[in-house]
């Protein structure tokens, strides 16, 4: 999944978003409102980690950016602000969630895993896909007791699927959330990951659960 970091403090920034690459996230940084700005259309993002006191731009002027854009990504605001008032103003004005500074990264992580599962209207945190088990707290999947063992980038465009189970996921939704950056892709490098990913899904679950759909892309479904 893709987060945008949002955060002036760049000793803070950058530790946090070390700690988000290490557990499989993507993430695009920005320092001040403009960039984030900015960075909200070079990408699809699926959560903004907002800090409310910018240069520039402030937090709220990209929480008004983000609310404009069609689909917008769950935004968690985070600041050193901590009256009450505070937090209804920034989430009456459109953030999904409140976070005050100084923070656990435990806490950080769980708020943002309950704000992906809402933005893909996922209620639990374990996913059912055929015979097989995603834990999306443990970021593992399971066949009963046995656990199916992929790459990073593997798990990262199963569970990206799986989130979107039943919907047709084009080549380029697949690299933007689970990979992003500047970089363009060759052009069948999406179908390489998929296949790897095939091999090992395939086996485990005794069907196919992944299935193309020429000219479009992939869709996760336990059936043709």
């Amino acid at each position: 999944m893709r987060i945008l970091l949002v955060e002036d403090f760049r000793p803070l920034r950058n530790s946090i978003a070390q700690a988000l690459r290490e557990v499989g996230y993507v993430v695009d940084e920005a320092g001040d409102g403009r960039a984030a700005i900015w960075s909200l259309g070079n990408g699809q993002i699926d959560v903004v980690v907002l800090d409310v006191m910018l240069p520039g731009n402030s937090g709220f002027d990209v929480l008004k950016a983000i609310r404009a854009k069609p689909n917008p990504p769950t935004v968690l605001m985070c600041t050193a602000k901590d009256t009450v008032d505070d937090r209804v103003t920034g989430l009456d004005a459109g953030a999904d969630d409140y976070l005050v500074k100084p923070f656990a990264l435990e806490e950080l992580m769980a708020r943002l895993r309950a704000l992906i599962r809402r933005r893909y209207c996922v209620g639990s945190t374990i996913l059912q896909i055929g015979p097989l088990a995603l834990d999306l707290n443990a970021r593992r999947i399971y066949r009963n007791n046995s656990e199916v063992l992929l790459s990073a980038s593997e798990y990262a465009i199963f569970e990206y699927l799986a989130m979107r189970k039943g919907q047709v996921v084009s080549r380029s939704d697949i690299w933007d959330h689970t990979h992003g950056g500047d970089s363009v892709p060759e052009s069948n490098v999406v179908d390489v990951f998929i296949g790897l990913l095939r091999r090992k899904i395939d086996a485990a679950a005794g069907c196919r659960l992944i299935h193309t759909r020429r000219g479009l892309g992939y869709v996760m479904a336990e059936t043709e």
